[in-house]
């Protein structure tokens, strides 16, 4: 659908399941998949009707899941929300994998799903033929012993409070303090919060063992000598393969680490220090305070509306609606998981924006990159296929990564000129720090999955090569241990395996609208929109076709957007 005033107004009635139902119990929602599996199959209309009747049921239960989802992370300290969603996780989740995958099975041989329209159904049937190969119902309990793991990790790490200046305070809200021009109150601030963390380093350890050997049985078990192969598929990447993402970590070594490098030797230089530590990448080089934009979540989402009617009335006006439907949960305090992330409540069809806003300048930056998808889960809402109201993650990210840019030139309503070109600059400067931080990750997980059996100190080992081939030459002396622990900040690693790739490949898309924006901002905000209204329906070179974009992260698409950013950073 269109991105139109009243998107968000138009409701979907279900047509199959009953509204009111219990999609968190099993016997009220297994009659429905022995409906669907029972049901005649004689024609393609009927076909279509029964692809959009299971797309509503799983949307049902799906919300169902993401709502216990948003309870359990926003109140990671209250157990009763904690059981019930890992109760869905543990019965709900398995059982429907199950029945789904009996219709997935029949699918693949009704005669009418070849007499399906072209291109309308290729992407569903190419979904579906891969769930159906990778299926084994051994699997399922080591994948819910999976999220059984990820859920901990959740609640260690939103649990996790220091005591400074005689408050408790998360670590989400101690990033405040790496920006005080005070070089001894950084340190404090950092060194407190890398403590903490060191605290729980043998039980990231276990857990993460725990998660290596499941993955690799799972693997197994579907018929895999390797994890990497088994995931690959698993996330539906058939656009590319691992062999690429060695090509993409190659290009961040040419094109982004020498400006990086110069990036954080200009630092050094204007802070005045013999050697960056640390805890010197947040602060203002020049010594200026730190920027504050807000203050309460409430100003915070007050001024995005007014940025996103600025840039495009229609995008403010659903954003304001979002916010009055009380779909934003911006503050961080305790008992919060970290992070941040926008959930989407399939039934309704509605965004859900989660994040731990402490008053800081990336709090700004997270809710545009979760406004962006926001706006992506809006402008395909109308969809009947569940799989076509979510892109592959790739071009998910695009939509979040360019709404961070495109809405830069309106972030007055929350800095002045000087502090405006500040924060762009502070912006520009991270994105070059994060793709090489995406390009470690991303490599320190191909050795992860390719050296199965490894012992801790392989991979402390492996982890500090990729941190001397991508760091941004900083000085670890004494903090070795610090150093040695660093990626279990990571929650990918944890919870997500593989899935960090992605921002780097869209890092480079949005990248690329940004520059169509320089040139024409009208014309590469509409493409932005044409592309998010495909939603998942369309392979992914041909989504980021329609943005103008080329499906490409080489060294060859990364130099030319390099050079950009750098005469972006030089002074007027």
């Amino acid at each position: 659908m269109a991105l139109t005033p009243d998107a968000l107004q138009k409701e979907f009635p279900p047509r199959f399941v009953r509204a009111d139902d219990d999609f968190g119990n099993w016997d009220r929602i297994e009659p429905y998949y022995s409906s669907l599996a029972q049901r005649p199959i004689n024609s393609v209309k009927q076909l279509e009707q029964w692809l959009e009747d299971w797309s509503e049921l799983e949307a049902y239960i799906s919300e169902e899941g993401a709502r216990r989802y948003i309870e359990m992370t926003c109140h990671t300290d209250d157990e009763t929300k904690r059981k019930r969603y890992l109760e869905f996780a543990e019965r709900i989740e398995p059982a429907a994998k199950e029945a789904a995958h009996r219709l997935k099975s029949r699918y693949v041989t009704l005669s009418q799903r070849g007499q399906l329209p072209r291109p309308r159904y290729e992407v569903l049937d190419r979904l579906v033929q891969r769930d159906v190969e990778l299926f084994r119902e051994e699997n399922i309990p080591l994948e819910v012993r999976e999220e059984q793991l990820g859920t901990e990790y959740r609640h260690i790490c939103g649990n996790m409070t220091v005591v400074y200046r005689g408050k408790e305070h998360t670590l989400q809200q101690m990033a405040r303090y790496l920006e005080e021009p005070d070089r001894a109150v950084r340190e404090e601030a950092w060194r407190l919060v890398a403590e903490r963390r060191l605290q729980e380093r043998e039980r990231f350890d276990e857990l993460f063992d725990q998660l290596l050997d499941l993955r690799h049985q799972i693997a197994r078990n579907a018929g895999f000598d390797s994890y990497v192969q088994f995931r690959f598929k698993q996330l539906g990447r058939f656009d590319y393969t691992p062999e690429d993402c060695f090509r993409f970590h190659q290009a961040v070594e040419h094109a982004v680490l020498p400006l990086l490098r110069k990036l954080q030797e200009d630092r050094r230089r204007r802070l005045g220090v013999d050697r960056l530590r640390p805890w010197d990448l947040a602060v203002d080089p020049d010594g200026k305070p730190p920027l504050r934009p807000f203050e309460t979540g409430a100003e915070l989402a007050e001024k995005t509306v007014r940025v996103f009617r600025r840039l495009d009335p229609v995008l403010g006006e659903i954003f304001d609606a979002i916010r009055h439907r009380g779909l934003l949960d911006l503050e961080s305090r305790k008992g919060k998981a970290p992070g941040g992330y926008q959930q989407t409540l399939n039934a309704s069809r509605l965004p859900f924006i989660f994040m731990n806003a402490a008053g800081l300048d990336r709090d700004v930056t997270t809710l545009l990159h979760e406004a962006g998808h926001a706006f992506h889960t809006v402008a395909c809402r109308e969809d009947p296929i569940l799989a076509y109201r979510h892109a592959p993650m790739e071009f998910c990210e695009v939509a979040s990564m360019s709404m961070e840019l495109l809405a830069e030139p309106m972030l007055d309503e929350f800095y002045g000129p000087e502090d405006l070109a500040r924060r762009t600059r502070r912006h520009l400067e991270g994105i070059v720090s994060i793709l090489a931080w995406i390009a470690q990750i991303d490599a320190f997980q191909h050795w992860l999955y390719t050296h199965p059996g490894h012992s801790h100190q392989q991979r402390v080992a492996a982890w500090l090569e990729l941190d001397e081939r991508f760091g941004p030459g900083i000085d670890w002396t004494g903090l070795e241990d610090v150093r040695r622990h660093y990626w279990q900040r990571q929650l990918h690693l944890f919870e997500h395996p593989f899935y960090y790739i992605e921002y780097g490949i869209a890092q480079i898309g949005a990248l690329g609208l940004w520059r169509q924006a320089k040139e024409d901002a009208s014309a590469a905000l509409a493409r932005y929109k044409q592309a998010l209204e495909l939603g998942g329906s369309r392979p992914l070179p041909e989504l980021f076709a329609a943005a103008g974009l080329a499906f490409e992260f080489t060294e060859h698409a990364l130099a030319p957007l390099m050079e950009q950013v750098e005469a972006a950073l030089q002074p007027e």
